[in-house]
């Protein structure tokens, strides 16, 4: 592999894209019409380069903050230029939008999905622009992962159904407490309460969801396993603590979209979505995650 290739993969966080894919699997499911191979694998490479186009983005706008706290990422160490790092993301992004666009025409789905991604590449445009010194970074964040079910959903010929709303609120409240548990140094204090009480959102919405069958249970108990092993990480002593544990709640995105399908009663998908999470943790091991 060339070293510009391994520049271009550690800047697009590709590790993390299979909990990009099941959201997109995730998103169909709860739309109820239907979860088709085709659908899933062209859609998902669509949202798949608006994330590695938003990931790119995301180092071109904080590459003077990177000098100073992160030095040794791609553009500060003199590895690729700002300038190139914001044509490749933009292109990925509006690559993305097309995608969408072309296959919603194709499908006679109208310009629905279409204008859904393009609200979600401006979301991660002002995402990227805006994160830092924001405190609605994390709910921005969250939109963003929101705006993939509903893509997906549109773009499969889905409605915007409770499912989808619900399912989609389920996984806002998740980022949102996955960012604030991972900025908290004692997770014992006071000020760390109220993220841990997002945290408990999707796990309340979701109750009843291992009742649905073994799928459905292994997935909520996985889900339950993943985020109290970030919670004893962050709690722990180890100064990689907080990486550590973002990439595990980051892996965990796949067991949430597991647990939400399964709530919809397709199993199978469910399953298929819970591998999402030991290939994600796998990746990592190639490529960072952060």
């Amino acid at each position: 592999m060339s070293s510009r290739a391994r520049v271009y993969l550690r800047l697009g966080r590709v590790s993390n894209l299979p909990t990009v894919w099941t959201n997109v699997l995730c998103g169909m499911a709860l739309a109820g019409s239907g979860v088709r191979a085709r659908e899933v694998a062209l859609v998902g490479l669509a949202v798949s380069l608006m994330y590695v186009g938003g990931m790119f983005l995301n180092d071109a706008f904080d590459r003077e903050i990177d000098a100073r706290e992160r030095p040794e990422r791609p553009i500060p160490s003199g590895l690729v230029s700002a300038r190139e790092v914001f044509a490749v993301g933009y292109a990925l992004l509006g690559a993305g939008v097309l995608f969408v666009g072309g296959h919603a025409y194709a499908e006679g789905r109208g310009a629905a999905p279409a204008l859904a991604s393009a609200l979600l590449a401006g979301a991660i445009v002002l995402y990227d622009a805006w994160h830092k010194g924001n405190p609605l970074s994390p709910a921005l964040m969250g939109l963003c992962r929101v705006l993939v079910y509903v893509t997906a959903a549109l773009a499969a010929g889905g409605q915007l159904g409770i499912a989808v709303i619900g399912g989609g609120l389920a996984l806002l409240f998740y980022l949102i407490g996955l960012t604030a548990i991972a900025k908290q140094e004692n997770l014992l204090a006071v000020r760390s309460l109220w993220a841990l009480g997002f945290m408990a959102v999707p796990f309340l919405y979701t109750m009843g969801t291992p009742l649905t069958g073994v799928v459905g249970l292994v997935a909520y108990g996985a889900l339950a396993g993943c985020v109290l092993h970030a919670i004893r990480l962050l709690r722990g002593t180890r100064r990689d603590r907080i990486p550590r544990a973002v990439v595990t709640l980051i892996a965990g995105i796949s067991l949430l979209d597991a647990v939400l399908i399964a709530r919809s009663g397709a199993s199978g998908a469910a399953a298929l979505a819970m591998l999402g999470f030991p290939l994600t943790l796998a990746m990592q091991r190639v490529v960072r995650g952060t």
